[in-house]
């Protein structure tokens, strides 16, 4: 008789229990190791993410109508760089594990044993960018799109870590594709990890994709706007993703909060957005 979980256990290499789940095993946590250090799966993931929004945006640069030359692509990668791992690494002392890193503060500089906070890098990226729009006499919108455009790219390989890692996993469910993670309560659960990474990754990739073919990239602020696509995606897999553990509860809670906020300010920002485009081809700050 067809499985579907059999199926998926066969290509895998996965083990199905007696409920009939997939049960994954435990991967290593590092994707690159070299004796006690590495790479981890995560920033493994950044990195990727980093690098292929470089490259598109340097080829984007060579459009004559582009308002960034490749010069300024490379440097907007330093300050998203800067703004990733500070925002990243403070989001996740503030939100995660705060009473640990008041306990040990010299643990706040030993990035290399991983925890990074993706609401923090968000934030960390968006003053970064603030930053060099007004250092460098750049309109904000501009350089916002132009992060919206590529900003799939490290959410889809992000949210593959969170599978890889075991975490951030849904709740218990029924489904044929129900999933055991490794160091969790046994039940099977949603893969919330990988809905995310198919809805905030590829199809906002290529949502972002068929609206820069289009031409939007040329008006200021449409491709930010439309960045409120991700929130609601976030929003509707809330139902089926399963915190673990207080802090990360109230994580949960605060990216539900602040996105429910955003999507009625962003929404106001599009209508803005579209009347200023429509009349002056751009947005200042």
């Amino acid at each position: 008789m067809f499985s579907f979980t059999t199926v998926i256990g066969t290509i895998t290499g996965t083990s199905i229990g007696t409920n009939g789940a997939i049960i994954l095993p435990e991967f290593n946590k590092f994707a690159v190791q070299f004796g006690a250090f590495g790479i981890r799966w995560y920033a493994l993931a950044y990195l990727v993410g980093l690098l292929g929004g470089w490259l598109l945006l340097r080829r984007e640069a060579k459009d004559p109508q582009s308002p960034l030359t490749i010069e300024t692509v490379d440097t907007l990668l330093n300050y998203v760089l800067f703004g990733i791992i500070i925002g990243g690494r403070l989001g996740y002392i503030i939100f995660y594990n705060s009473a640990y890193y008041l306990a040990h503060p010299a643990a706040i500089l030993r990035i290399w044993e991983g925890g990074m906070a993706f609401h923090g890098a968000l934030l960390g990226i968006a003053i970064a960018v603030l930053i060099m729009a007004r250092r460098h006499q750049l309109r904000f919108f501009s350089l916002t799109d132009r992060v919206c455009f590529v900003v799939p790219i490290g959410l889809f390989f992000g949210r593959l870590s969170n599978f890889i890692n075991g975490e951030l996993y849904g709740r218990v469910t029924t489904v044929p594709w129900a999933m055991i993670f490794p160091n969790s309560d046994g039940q099977p659960r949603h893969p919330s990890q990988l809905y995310e990474a198919g809805l905030e990754g590829l199809l906002l990739g290529i949502i972002m994709l068929i609206l820069w073919r289009r031409g939007w990239l040329r008006q200021d602020g449409r491709l930010t706007c439309v960045s409120v696509g991700t929130a609601l995606l976030q929003i509707s897999i809330k139902s089926s993703n399963q915190s673990m553990g207080p802090s990360r509860i109230s994580t949960e809670t605060l990216a539900t909060e602040r996105w429910e906020c955003g999507v009625a300010s962003w929404l106001r920002s599009f209508l803005a957005c579209s009347d200023n485009s429509s009349e002056h081809g751009h947005v200042e700050l």
